[in-house]
Order: structure tokens, then C-alpha cells, then sequence
């Protein structure tokens, strides 16, 4: 068996969620890792868009921001960030690519601040971007984070994208899309999905070697697990290959620390 490390893992991981002829908003790191990677081995007609306005791009390289220029190279359109988010509120978005500092239970983010005071925050972070957006209107909302108690919490210091808000039908009595929200979340841990009815977040499968009291410990919040518990599949020496010779050879992304 190939030898990977939990980014790698959850990168490979991301990818097998993304369908052939899918639709997919992304960021840079890890998220682009994974579309990348799922164009160049099960999903070639996956058409990426970037938040800047770069609209399906071949890739040369990583690129290290949503507006470096790589994300147009090649591409059906260099548009505007307006017609990304057009877009978004058209339908046409299956899948977007977020993270945060903070992940509720109901997968609400907050990329926004820690504490309680808004104006004199513990810590102020970049904000919502177009993360509120996104998180509101696409389809489905892939989240990619490491796991631990300081940002998987039982309460949140502020929402800056919605998940499931406060339960089954919170979203759409809020005025947002019906059907859209929280698909998954991605760790170095485990991968989690949400029970259809609570819309609970709940643990589908852990990460070879890992345990549910490894998941538990690292939760601010009492999480369920699935019936049918499985082990997240290790990536495939060729899927490795290609991540690490034609995705990120410089290993900008892959040599990060999942933690």
C-alpha cells in the first residue's frame, strides 16, 4: 500500500465526490487539489469556476489565489465575480468548496470572529468573501478543514455561511433555496455527512486507524455515526501519482500539515 499523509488523503477523498460533468465552485489549497485531481483522473468534463470569474480553466499549474491568472488559462470564459455568483443563483452550481474557523453541528461557518463582541472581536478573520453566497445558493456545500474542539463547537461565535441554521426546514423558512445546504465534511479524521431528517452532522466513515473516540475527542458537540460505519478508502497509488507529479509537484499544497 502507497504510503500518503491526511492531506493527501483528504484530497483524495474530495475528489470521488466530484462527478463527471458536475459543476464546481473553488478556492485555492486543498479544494483546487481535489478538483484538479478528480479532472484528471474520473471527472474530465468537471467544469471548475473560480470566485473571480475564471470559468472552466485547464489548469497549468496551482494556482495560489482565485484571481491569479491561471485560473483563466485556457478556460470557456474570463467573466466577473458577479457572474459566478449569477450563476450560483441560477442553479448551476452542484457543488461549492468552503471551510472556516468554526463548523457547528448543523454545518454553519464561521470565517467571521472569535468572541462574542463584533466590533472588538478575540480575533477578526477575513469574513465571508463569497462564502455567505456560496454556501446559500449551491447545491450542495463540500467542507475541507482539520478536525479538533476549537472549530468543531457546540455553539458558534458568529454565522457567516449557513448550513442547516437550526434544523429540518430552518434554510428554507430563512428564504434560501430549498434542497441546498451541508453535503460534507472532509478531516484528517474522518468524512462526515448530515442524517436527512435532523440534519445532524454524523460520521460516515473514519480514516484508516482511526477511532470513534478519536472523532469524539476532537468534537465540540455530540456526533452521531451511521449504522453502516465504514473505513475512508486509502488513495490509489496512481491517484497519488498524479497529486503529487501533475497537481502540486512543488508541493505548496500536500506538504502543509492536515492539523
Amino acid at each position: 500500500m502507497a504510503e500518503y499523509n491526511p492531506l493527501e488523503l483528504m484530497i483524495c477523498s474530495a475528489a470521488k465526490f466530484l462527478e463527471d460533468g458536475a459543476v464546481v465552485v473553488v478556492g485555492t489549497g486543498a479544494p483546487c487539489a481535489a478538483a484538479m485531481l478528480a479532472q484528471k483522473t474520473t471527472a474530465p468534463k468537471l467544469v471548475v469556476l473560480f470566485e473571480a470569474g475564471g470559468i472552466a480553466p485547464l489548469l497549468p499549474t496551482m494556482p495560489i489565489s482565485v484571481g491569479d491568472s491561471r485560473t483563466f488559462h485556457k478556460g470557456l470564459q474570463a467573466t466577473s465575480m458577479d457572474k459566478i455568483m449569477e450563476a450560483c443563483q441560477k442553479g448551476l452550481v452542484d457543488y461549492a468548496f468552503l471551510g472556516g474557523a468554526q463548523i457547528d453541528k448543523y454545518g454553519n461557518l464561521n470565517s467571521t470572529i472569535a468572541g462574542t463582541d463584533y466590533y472588538k472581536p478575540k480575533v477578526r478573520f477575513p469574513g465571508s468573501g463569497g462564502a455567505n453566497d456560496l454556501g446559500s445558493l449551491c447545491w450542495k456545500t463540500i467542507v475541507m478543514t482539520p478536525q479538533d474542539k476549537r472549530r468543531f463547537v457546540e455553539k458558534m461565535d458568529f454565522v457567516t455561511t449557513p448550513g442547516f441554521l437550526t434544523g429540518p426546514s430552518a434554510r428554507e423558512e430563512a428564504g434560501l433555496p430549498p434542497h441546498t445546504g451541508p453535503y460534507k465534511v472532509i478531516t484528517n479524521l474522518a468524512v462526515m455527512g448530515y442524517d436527512e431528517k435532523t440534519k445532524l452532522m454524523q460520521v460516515e466513515s473514519l480514516h484508516p486507524g482511526v477511532t470513534e473516540k478519536d472523532v469524539k475527542d476532537n468534537t465540540g458537540f455530540n456526533i452521531g455515526f451511521v449504522s453502516n460505519l465504514k473505513v475512508t478508502p486509502a488513495p490509489s497509488a496512481e491517484a497519488l501519482r498524479i497529486l503529487r507529479t501533475e497537481v502540486d509537484p512543488s508541493g505548496f499544497i500536500i506538504n502543509r500539515p492536515a492539523s
